[in-house]
């Protein structure tokens, strides 16, 4: 689900996650959030939805009016009104049925004037947007659009309910060797997720697992493919918001959360037995990057520590240039390095600040070529540097630095994202 804000539109990280889904053929639904407040004409929204992400959009909900004139939506999928009323805390049912727009009930509950323009929106719509086709969004060609306010808990009982009735069963992954359905009878799984400190005061560490196929059962051994050692999980834990509850088994679509010591990294593979390898999450080329600075010295090993568990997490890219050891921070927004600055202090008594690089892109480097790929570490030695996997990564400065040597080492491929690694 793509929440997008009705007065920022797409931003940059919803078309990165929108790439991603795009590779993964993942559906996508898109629910327009803070109706509530003065944003961007819905049609306008809806067009750069379809230029911004590449995909086709259809709404299945249309909202009355914007900001201090916002009534409430007519749900396009099940012919109702729901009418908007600030300050709720809970999703409650406040719906009434219209099945013909035309009726005059629709005028005595929001007026003459917002019931014509919205029987005209309607009217519009069914003439520019394709039909809402089920097999279309499972295929990842079509988004469903909804209207709302998730402050409020406006408009979110819409999504959720056609959710629960388009949605896809959990579907199979693609591993190194073959695909794997849900209906297979042997375990297997995957690691999507890492966060350590999730309990301050028990400084534990999770990683966070999908059921891919089979049933997960508790204190059952199973094979850690990438340590290629055996391992059983006490705890496994549910997590639902706040809380979170032991369970025994789990099944396909599942996400269970195993307490971790260090043995895991995003992508890991859990199976009975089979080695395999699931295709894992890729890295894009981050769009700011900081050199990491060390303000005490006796707090280095607290350092390295912090910053190296948070990157296993995935809050931001580690590149380390040589000479020095000098570390690198890339993310793709600023808050992301406020977030690392804190956690780092309060978490593992690391002082440390960030000094601004002046980097345009960072591109992951392959090539057959050996002596050509040896020519261009020499010529470009103080560019380049290494990610927390070792693969090699060359720091353009400018656009222009990048188009040429793209044309100056032709025999070089310069990945904008990591995930050529899964391939390997």
């Amino acid at each position: 689900i793509l929440v997008i804000d009705c007065a920022n539109g797409v931003e940059e990280q919803t078309e990165k996650l929108m790439e991603v889904c795009r590779m993964r053929k993942t559906p996508v639904i898109i629910f327009v959030n803070k109706m509530d407040r003065d944003g961007k004409e819905s049609f306008d929204l809806l067009d750069e939805l379809e230029q911004s992400l590449k995909i086709k959009v259809r709404p299945l909900t249309w909202p009355i009016g914007m900001g201090d004139f916002f009534q409430g939506v007519y749900n396009i999928y099940d012919k109702s009104l729901n009418l908007f009323s600030a300050n709720k805390t809970k999703i409650e049912e406040d719906v009434h049925a219209i099945d013909d727009i035309q009726n005059k009930e629709l005028d005595e509950m929001i007026g003459e004037e917002p019931a014509e323009e919205l029987r005209e929106e309607l009217e519009m719509i069914e003439g520019v947007y394709d039909v809402f086709n089920r097999d279309e969004y499972l295929a990842g060609e079509i988004a469903p659009v909804f209207f709302g306010s998730a402050v409020n808990n406006f408009g979110v009982k819409e999504l959720l309910d056609t959710f629960c009735e388009v949605s896809p069963s959990p579907r199979g992954r693609t591993t190194d060797l073959r695909s794997i359905e849900p209906q297979e009878d042997k375990f297997s799984g995957f690691v999507f997720k890492i966060h350590a400190n999730l309990d301050p005061k028990h400084r534990d560490r999770i990683a966070f697992l999908r059921v891919v196929s089979g049933r997960f059962e508790r204190n059952k051994f199973y094979q850690h493919i990438r340590l290629e050692k055996k391992m059983k999980f006490p705890n496994p834990t549910s997590f639902m918001a706040q809380d979170k509850s032991i369970i025994d088994y789990a099944y396909p679509g599942d996400v269970i959360g195993l307490y971790d010591t260090g043995n895991f990294k995003i992508g890991d593979t859990l199976t009975e037995g089979e080695k395999m390898m699931f295709k894992g999450i890729p890295s894009f080329s981050p769009e700011i990057f900081q050199e990491l600075e060390n303000l005490d010295p006796m707090k280095s090993k607290q350092l390295d520590k912090g910053i190296r568990q948070l990157i296993d997490e995935g809050v931001a890219q580690l590149f380390i240039q040589q000479p020095g050891n000098r570390k690198i921070v890339g993310t793709v927004g600023q808050l992301q390095f406020e977030v690392i600055n804190y956690r780092l202090t309060h978490e593992y008594g690391a002082k440390c600040q960030f000094v601004a690089k002046n980097y345009f892109k960072a591109c992951w480097i392959t090539t057959d070529n050996e002596e050509q790929l040896e020519s261009f570490m020499k010529a470009k030695y103080n560019l380049l540097a290494r990610d927390k996997d070792d693969n090699l990564v060359f720091l353009a400065e400018t656009p222009f630095l990048l188009q040429m040597a793209e044309q100056d080492y032709p025999d070089l491929t310069f990945h904008k994202t990591s995930e050529f690694m899964l391939d390997k």
